[in-house]
C-alpha cells in the first residue's frame, strides 16, 4: 500500500472561512474525506502546520519513508530557502500543490523555492489539484 502525505502551510487551516472566491467554500477536513473515500487503496495522512520549523520537521521525518509528499506550503512557498532545502534533502518525491494560480496574483507569488527540487508543481486547478498530485504517485 503506498502511504502519500499532504503537508499544508500557513492559514490554509481557515479553507472554508478565508476568500472563498479565491480558496473555495470547502474545509480541508471535509476535502480529505472524499479524498481518502475515494483513495482506499493507499494510506493518506494529512498534516497542517502555520509553523515554518514545524513544516521542515515534517518534511524530515516522512522523507524518507513515505512514496509521496503532496506540500502546500502556501506563503511558505514564496519565502521560505529552508523549506526548499529540505525538499532537496529528502528522498520522498515531493509535488508542490497550490490552490490558486499563483501567476495570476501577486508578482511575490510568482517565485518558489520549493519548485526547483520538487517532482511537479499543480496550481490554478482549487482544491483538484491535491487529486492531480495523488494520480502522479499512482
Amino acid at each position: 500500500m503506498k502511504k502519500i502525505i499532504i503537508i499544508n502551510g500557513p492559514n490554509l487551516n481557515l479553507l472554508g472561512k478565508r476568500e472563498p472566491t479565491i480558496y473555495g467554500a470547502s474545509t480541508f477536513e471535509d476535502y480529505l474525506k472524499e479524498l481518502k473515500n475515494k483513495h482506499v487503496d493507499i494510506q493518506l495522512e494529512y498534516y497542517q502546520s502555520n509553523i515554518e520549523g514545524e513544516i521542515i520537521e515534517k518534511l524530515h521525518e516522512v522523507g524518507f519513508n513515505f512514496d509521496g509528499i503532496i506540500l502546500n506550503a502556501a506563503a511558505y512557498t514564496h519565502t521560505s530557502v529552508g523549506i526548499g532545502d529540505a525538499v532537496k534533502g529528502i528522498e520522498t518525491p515531493v509535488v508542490e500543490v497550490h490552490i490558486s494560480n499563483i501567476h495570476a496574483r501577486e508578482e511575490f507569488r510568482h517565485v518558489s523555492y520549493i519548485a526547483p527540487n520538487a517532482k511537479g508543481v499543480i496550481f490554478g486547478f482549487g482544491l483538484q489539484g491535491y487529486e492531480l498530485a495523488i494520480q502522479s504517485f499512482l
